[in-house]
């Protein structure tokens, strides 16, 4: 690492990622448990009920810890973006 030079730190493309990963993970725990992730997801993300997510692997906990309108940014901006 070059200490003479400024680096730029990007909170946004850390967001995206964290945003990408807790996603990623509640589609695998939702699935686990034998719910249709996709219809879960959208309801909770339309209503804000947590009781959409299952508590299995904290899933319900990691969500609730992002903003909801953080999540649609994340998952318009990838839809557009591809």
């Amino acid at each position: 690492m070059d200490f003479g030079s400024t680096n730029v730190f990007d909170l946004k493309n850390i967001n995206d990622l964290l945003v990408k990963e807790t996603l990623e993970d509640a589609v695998v725990a939702l699935e686990e448990r034998g719910y249709n992730s996709i219809n879960q997801i959208v309801g909770y993300l339309i209503s804000g009920d947590s009781g959409y997510i299952s508590n299995y692997k904290e899933t319900r906990k990691k969500l609730s810890k992002l903003d909801r309108v953080d999540i649609l940014e994340v998952l318009l901006r990838n839809y557009v973006n591809k």
